[in-house]
């Protein structure tokens, strides 16, 4: 990924064994990462029994927020892609019979979109 896709918000698929370390103390035995996105300093992380969303805050990234969402509980996804002139792409994610979705993920023009729409399709028909 160079620094411009990573300035302008472009996912990148991140190495698995380097996001494992990184959340060794958040991974529980016997839990492996599957495949993950790197989305500037944000990560999207596919396990073998949820989705990870870790979400950087602030000016030096030392405050993390971790999202669990086991994929029994997501009800359904969206994709919307990005067009000529909407240039934002977007997955937005479900949990149980709520009305509005629980997380709304803005990609930029971005063609891993599609693949985490994948991995996330996959995941699901476990």
């Amino acid at each position: 990924m160079s620094i411009f896709d990573g300035l302008m918000g472009n996912a990148s698929q991140h190495n698995n064994e380097a996001v494992e370390k990184k959340l060794a103390e958040v991974l529980i035995a016997g839990e492996s990462v599957s495949l993950a996105f790197k989305l500037v300093r944000d990560l999207i992380v596919f396990t073998d029994f949820r989705l990870i969303l870790v979400d950087k805050q602030g000016m030096t990234g030392k405050k993390v927020e971790y999202k669990s969402i086991p994929y029994r509980s997501i009800s359904r996804f969206s994709v919307e892609t990005s067009g000529h002139f909407d240039l934002d792409a977007e997955l937005k994610i479900w949990i149980s019979s709520a009305e509005l979705p629980a997380e709304t993920i803005q990609f930029r023009k971005d063609k891993n979109i599609v693949a985490v729409q994948k991995a996330l399709a996959l995941a699901l028909s476990k």
